[in-house]
């Protein structure tokens, strides 16, 4: 096959050799993706034969996936916690894996609620940089010339906490950071960053932050992509560029350091960015002392190809805020990953954001799928699991894994939908973890269904130029009968025509009508369900949220706002910020041949 036809591009063939490599790759493990699946397993279940768990079904050395599927139980962390509970206090023996565990990624706690322990082995820093090596040359089909410049990227890292047997607990992030992996990564020219290690690694979130927008801001005519982790990540960027602009433009005109960056490693290697240029302090100024911030990352950062930040599932609902501040950039999705696995990378890194589909990687784990048909009632047999290379285009299912690291059949949680193939590997668009936020009676929302109807009430405030910049919710049952509560965070671009209460109220009403049957039906025939209620908050609480929780030991880079909150300080804190309350004027629509 040649090079240039490796991978469908408009731009055609590699950008260089090592590129044809990567790209050459892609095709070699999606073409064989069963066989991969295949060896994956069984090299998993050999090197981990003699584990305590995989002890426990009698496996008798078998590798092979029907023996595996008859016998290992499909899991939650709750099955696996009282092991790795004893594998954090010092149990060294080989309880999941046959290799020794090194440390411990932690959730991000703000999924299902509770800071999770995932086992991890040495080993899986090279898978990770393996997908990590794969981004760029796919990326570098699409989008010419980024060997010319460099990318500004918003990376934290969160001090990491022990285990009482000893281990490291921290981010999966944070793990890649502080690794020779990335820290002694070679020489890239398609993958330069503007932000030095020692602003990166530095956990003070402030002065991390502080020098990675200087050192952006210094090389702003050479940064051709802007980025963070999660939408949320760079929108807290912008805005810290907002409250310290003036600052920072006066470290620029008379190269100098803040007195507040104290780190002596960022103070030294600083040495080497810091120059007086008044010149471009002043054209900075000029325009951050806009009262109007709309397309800001271009006018700052008038090179910038493209924005590199995840704005799918719950990041979707940063899109109209990004747009606003780029101008309209095109929004690039690169990888699907979380702290149990790195899954792969998105072949059409360009598309957009509602076209973002993911191609699973053969060689990063095995993969099975648990079809998710959420309408099936009265069903009591177990589900049958399906292989990777067997999933079907449209249908839904959440994604069970088994990793070398040790977490055998576990249900990440997870809802994936099956959009295509590339070869024999499928692809999917990720439609969001399979939870519950919101439930007063018989009713259930879940975090898509709460997002579609925040999306659909905001359209009532676009002749307004107002948009929604945030939100999360609460079920409150003090009243009776109890009520949803969404806290909304309004970005207001015109003053002199902002919402009134009448339309706000309408929101409060377009949001129920986007609710499903048995939540109208709550509301209207049964009176179960009290009238949907929009409290307005000030802005910046929603990044006043955030700092809480950093202090309390979140990571800034994975951090998401929770889309439902019980935790009585949260509730505080977005109720003593609320400037309006809004409420539903009427009931729903519901009749009774809708339910079911």
């Amino acid at each position: 096959m040649a090079v240039d036809s490796i991978l469908s591009s408009p731009l055609g063939p590699p950008a260089c050799e090592k590129d044809a490599k990567k790209l050459q790759y892609i095709e070699e493990m999606t073409r064989n993706a069963d066989a991969v699946q295949e060896n994956v397993l069984a090299e998993i279940l050999s090197r981990n034969s003699h584990t305590e768990y995989l002890k426990t079904f009698n496996l008798g050395g078998a590798t092979d996936r029907e023996t595996f599927k008859s016998k290992i139980p499909i899991v939650t962390y709750e099955d696996l916690q009282p092991l790795i509970q004893r594998i954090a206090n010092g149990d060294r023996s080989p309880i999941l894996s046959a290799h020794p565990v090194t440390e411990f990624l932690t959730s991000s706690g703000t999924s299902a609620g509770e800071r999770k322990l995932m086992p991890t082995i040495k080993e899986e820093l090279d898978r990770r940089q393996l997908l990590y090596s794969l981004l760029m040359p796919v990326m570098n089909l699409y989008v010419k010339g980024l060997n010319k410049g460099k990318g500004l990227y918003f990376l934290f890292v969160k001090s990491e906490t022990k285990t009482p047997g000893g281990l490291l607990a921290r981010p999966v992030l944070t793990s890649y950071y502080k690794s020779d992996h990335f820290k002694t990564r070679p020489y890239d020219p398609y993958n330069v960053y503007t932000s030095p290690n020692e602003a990166i690694l530095c956990a003070d979130s402030f002065q991390s932050m502080y020098t990675q927008m200087l050192c952006g801001l210094y090389e702003r005519e050479q940064v051709l992509r802007v980025g963070a982790v999660f939408a949320s990540g760079l929108i807290r960027a912008i805005r810290f560029l907002q409250l310290n602009w003036p600052q920072l433009t006066q470290d620029i005109q008379t190269g100098s350091l803040n007195l507040k960056v104290t780190d002596p490693a960022i103070r030294e290697c600083m040495t080497r960015y810091l120059r007086p240029d008044p010149e471009l302090a002043e054209s900075i100024a000029k325009e951050c002392a806009k009262e109007n911030w709309e397309g800001i990352i271009t006018r700052i950062w008038p090179n910038t190809k493209y924005l590199d930040v995840i704005v799918t599932g719950a990041m979707a609902q940063y899109i109209p805020t990004l747009d606003y501040y780029s101008g309209g950039l095109p929004l690039a999705c690169t990888m699907y990953a979380s702290s149990e696995c790195y899954f792969g990378l998105n072949l059409n890194p360009m598309c957009k954001p509602s076209a973002v589909s993911y191609t699973i990687m053969p060689n990063m784990a095995y993969f099975e799928f648990l079809p998710h048909e959420p309408n099936l009632v009265g069903v009591t047999s177990p589900p049958k699991l399906v292989d990777l290379v067997d999933v079907e285009i449209g249908k839904e299912y959440e994604l069970v894994i088994t990793t070398y690291a040790g977490l055998y059949r576990y249900r990440v949680g997870d809802i994936l939908r099956v959009t295509g193939f590339h070869n024999s590997a499928p692809q999917f668009h990720f439609v969001r973890r399979k939870n519950v936020l919101l439930s007063i009676d018989s009713d259930k929302t879940d975090e898509a269904e709460l997002q579609t109807a925040v999306e659909n009430a905001s359209l009532l405030l676009r002749e307004f130029n107002t948009s929604v910049v945030e939100y999360t919710s609460y079920a409150d049952t003090k009243t009776i009968p109890g009520h949803y509560v969404i806290y909304w965070e309004l970005l207001i671009k015109d003053l002199s025509n902002s919402p009134s209460n009448e339309v706000l109220n309408q929101c409060c009403l377009a949001m129920e009508e986007s609710l499903n049957s048995v939540y109208r039906q709550g509301r209207v025939a049964d009176n179960s369900i009290g009238p949907l209620e929009i409290r307005v908050v000030k802005n910046g609480t929603f990044e006043e949220l955030m700092d809480y929780a950093i202090s309390r030991g979140a990571s800034i880079n994975q951090y998401k706002v929770p889309r439902c909150v019980s935790f009585t300080p949260i509730m505080e804190l977005l109720d003593s910020r609320v400037i309006s309350t809004h409420f539903s004027p009427s009931a729903p629509r519901w009749n009774l041949q809708r339910r079911r």
